[in-house]
């Protein structure tokens, strides 16, 4: 939903402002239900706070079908030639520069989350049901030019951009608190904000190649 205060901690109030996160929260309180009703079950929901980037080889990554529904394909794809501009929805929020503030995580962080969570669970007795929840960010918020500004910077490319009117159900800003995670699962994000965006590039260049 649209959070009071950030960064967001996992006993924060919930909600949606849109259909794609209500459908999160429906599934959320269907697999509480679950643990409740049925002992056998030990469940964890992760909380994934923008999952970006590509394995470092370049050999695995993001492809969308269509027009990107996310950020950094549809950067890689203005600076690859693909697209034109990046459309930015929205520069009067209150955030530094006006555009919405996000956490993006690396997915090789992301696996890592899976991985730990996975044998927490599997550490549990038999009889031990669970519904743990836990947050997998970064816990540093980026705005869109952001991470425009620097993917140029590091990629030495150019993305043009323009500015759109704000869309339904965005928030100005969102990131994680991920001291649960770290606490419990012994888990962090290791990989920076660089990563992210040189191992996309590299990923795209690969795309390109073969196609």
């Amino acid at each position: 939903g649209d959070p009071a205060s950030v960064p967001l901690r996992e006993d924060f109030p919930t909600g949606a402002t849109n259909p794609y996160g209500r459908s999160k929260l429906m599934v959320e309180e269907i697999l509480r239900d679950l643990a409740k009703s049925d002992p056998r079950w030990a469940i964890v929901l992760l909380r994934y706070f923008n999952p970006v980037g590509a394995h470092e080889s370049g050999l695995i990554g993001e492809d969308p079908n269509g027009i990107p529904n996310n950020l950094l394909p549809f950067v890689t794809q203005v600076a690859a030639g693909q697209r034109d501009a990046l459309p930015v929805f929205g520069n009067d929020y209150a955030t530094p520069d006006g555009t919405g503030v996000r956490d993006y995580i690396h997915v090789t962080d992301l696996v890592r989350g899976h991985v730990l969570a996975l044998e927490k669970l599997l550490s549990l007795p038999n009889a031990n049901a669970c519904c743990n929840t836990y947050n997998l960010g970064t816990g540093q918020g980026y705005s869109v030019l952001d991470i425009v500004r620097a993917f140029e910077r590091l990629n030495n490319v150019s993305v043009p951009y323009r500015i759109q009117p704000r869309r339904e159900g965005d928030v100005a800003a969102c990131w994680a608190d991920p001291t649960l995670a770290a606490n419990e699962l012994g888990w962090r994000a290791e990989l920076t904000l660089d990563d992210m965006l040189l191992d996309s590039w590299r990923w795209q260049q690969t795309v390109l190649r073969n196609a």
